[in-house]
């Protein structure tokens, strides 16, 4: 029903092509599927670009900076090769506001050309759940709930859609087609469709996406081991007939390496032991005491962490019991557990010992002592994964095509050796911003650190009467990110008496609908101007656009390092084996891409004018200069305030009407 129709007399900026190959010959050179009058010089070339890389069955890493239009310059030039060639395109991104993003591209596209494809889109299936209270479960627990449900004929959404595995019922199956007409939907969309006819919308999204041209999806769909291989399989499509389009790239690494890695804490054991106590499954509890025991005595004098061996751990394991027996023991306890509450803590102690006896190489494996945010003592054994690659690089390999784009790729090398990209398919192109460079004043003021050996009271007032200067320099909304929250919290104890702007706080654990009221109050200060104070690795260091009047100027205080602990350490050493590059991949460009992400929030549109302020004396040393792209036109500077207040005195008259 969703074929590719005809191309006979389809438009292509003001020019007919009678035939197809005559159309996709003119579309290699005028960009494809895009569905604008206008196209940038930079926009261009990266059309072009992604356009080749497909043609040729090889990859590209695309350094793109903000504004230069990723999303359409990657889906045009995709869907028109993936309807010559039928490929599948999935557009992976980690984020809602993104994935909202494609499926407007994507319905623009479809319906600039007079195109029928269908287009899906997934996320995880328990957030497609109908169930109440699926949300809150942890992955494995909901996955073994919806299966008890489906096998036990308890699901009336899923009877509805597609009974004990059979094909589709014949109301979910005129359902799917008008929703496949009408594709794209935004998954939240989608959701509501089936639910309002008591379908599953998982089950019917798993089977517009068999007969889909794109699905628009996250990162877990095409890079997870155990999800993709399903995914694939159920919608009867093969990986080296699918075009992959990377969003926001540069988060790919740090997400396959926490899907990889596992822990199991005190808390966790003491956890599943009150479910082994509440069910009666007394042969648990003493297996539970003696994993904990073991724990504890692998942590006996460890005042944070400690490297531990596999084979020690499972030789410790095999003499309270044999390890798969333990694991089927605590599956069934599990099992049980959920027939009745949903969620089992004995499942989860059952997925890490599974997951305990995988690989040495690319993994750290240690215990640690810490303390939990309410002062409790936690003692953990934890399995965490160093190499991405090991779930990435296979996959890119086996595509038909992977492009992976960011604003904040830079070096394009790191990205290609981390994930594995094979040299020999593979071009690292970076572009420059459409922007003009005169819109953006960057500063990097060396008067403060945040360094730990440098910390004090009167380091933290400085920073925070720097900020205060700043914010109030800047005519309107100012962000200020931290490298954590307790830097942020020691820095505000002195601001919110020095700075007369209203100040509003993101702070740690806020419900998504918590972070849009706090920044729609930030929004409607735009007039007088507020302060957002957040940190560097948080939900608005990356995930908020602000465009126009809406922010201003952004502050980014101190580098976002992690913490040099064990598994740091330990990484920058594996970087070191694997690349010689130890120092700058596991520990300075991470915390600068960081950065980088929280300044670009300043600067979105053409018209956009702002003030970005690196407040730390690190950012001048060469090591850490050397990583910004050379077109900032960054200004080492004490004189900041002389800086600020002659930038924003050059603003044409009306662009700042309202302050």
């Amino acid at each position: 029903m969703w074929d590719v129709p005809g191309r006979t007399g389809i438009p292509y900026r003001n020019a007919y092509y009678p035939d197809g190959d005559s159309f996709f010959m003119a579309a290699s050179s005028s960009h494809a599927f895009f569905p604008y009058e206008n196209i940038r010089n930079s926009q261009r070339q990266l059309v072009s670009d992604i356009y080749e890389a497909i043609k040729g069955r090889n990859h590209i890493i695309a350094h793109a900076p903000t504004g230069l239009g990723k999303t359409v310059a990657s889906l045009a030039p995709a869907l028109a090769l993936a309807e010559k060639e039928d490929l599948l395109v999935m557009f992976l991104t980690s984020r809602n506001t993104q994935h909202r993003i494609a499926v407007e591209t994507a319905s623009l596209i479809k319906n600039k050309f007079g195109l029928k494809f269908a287009a899906a889109g997934m996320t995880g299936k328990k957030w497609m759940c109908c169930q109440p209270g699926t949300e809150t479960m942890p992955s494995s627990d909901f996955s073994e709930y919806c299966k008890m449900l489906k096998e036990e004929d308890q699901c009336e959404y899923y009877i509805n859609t597609r009974p004990r595995e059979m094909a589709l019922t014949p109301r979910a199956k005129a359902k799917l087609d008008a929703l496949g007409e009408r594709s794209p939907h935004h998954t939240s969309d989608f959701v509501k469709e089936c639910a309002g006819e008591a379908l599953c919308p998982y089950e019917m999204s798993l089977s517009l996406s068999a007969k889909s041209r794109l699905i628009v999806t996250d990162y877990y769909f095409a890079f997870h081991p155990v999800i993709s291989e399903n995914f694939f399989s159920k919608i009867d499509k093969a990986l080296d007939r699918v075009v992959l389009i990377v969003d926001e790239g540069h988060n790919l690494p740090g997400r396959m390496r926490e899907l990889m890695s596992s822990s199991l804490t005190n808390a966790m054991l003491a956890n599943a032991r009150k479910e082994a106590d509440k069910f009666n499954l007394d042969a648990l509890n003493g297996t539970l005491r003696e994993i904990e025991s073991m724990i504890e005595e692998l942590a006996e004098g460890v005042a944070e962490d400690k490297l531990v061996s596999r084979s020690i751990v499972s030789d410790m394991l095999s003499r309270i019991g044999p390890l798969d027996e333990m694991i089927r023991d605590l599956s069934e306890g599990a099992d049980e557990v959920r027939q009745a509450q949903k969620r089992s803590s004995l499942g989860s102690v059952a997925d890490f010992l599974a997951e305990w006896g995988g690989p040495d190489e690319g993994f750290v494996r240690f215990v640690r002592r810490n303390k939990s945010r309410r002062g409790q003592d936690l003692v953990g054994l934890y399995n965490n994964c160093l190499d991405p690659s090991l779930s990435t690089a296979s996959v890119i390999e086996k595509s038909y095509s992977t492009i992976l784009m960011s604003g904040t790729l830079t070096p394009t090398s790191m990205y290609a050796d981390l994930l594995g990209f094979n040299p020999k398919r593979t071009v690292q192109k970076e572009y420059p911003s459409p922007f003009d460079e005169a819109n953006k004043l960057a500063l990097i003021v060396p008067k403060t650190t945040t360094q730990y050996s440098k910390r004090s009271e009167g380091q933290f007032t400085q920073i925070a009467k720097i900020c205060s200067e700043v914010c109030e320099s800047i005519p309107g909304n100012v962000a200020v990110f931290f490298p954590s929250y307790f830097l942020r919290d020691s820095v505000y104890n002195h601001m919110s008496s020095l700075c007369k702007k209203t100040m509003v706080t993101e702070d740690p654990g806020m419900s998504a609908s918590e972070r849009g009221l706090l920044l729609e109050k930030f929004k409607s200060h735009r007039k007088k101007g507020a302060v957002l104070l957040g940190v560097a690795a948080g939900s608005f260091g990356e995930g908020i656009d602000l465009p126009g009047d809406l922010l201003s100027g952004v502050v980014v205080v101190g580098l976002p390092l992690s913490r040099p602990d064990l598994e740091t350490n330990e990484l920058i050493k594996y970087y070191d084996r694997k690349f010689g590059k130890g120092w700058d991949y596991g520990y300075v460009l991470p915390a600068v891409t960081k950065t980088l992400q929280n300044a670009g929030r300043c600067i979105r549109t053409e018209t956009d004018r702002g003030a970005i302020v690196f407040l730390d004396e690190r950012y001048a040393w060469p090591q850490y200069l050397k990583c910004f792209p050379a077109s900032w036109n960054l200004k080492i500077t004490v004189d900041y305030l002389n800086e600020i207040r002659g930038f924003f005195g050059r603003i044409p008259s009306g662009s700042l009407t309202d302050y």
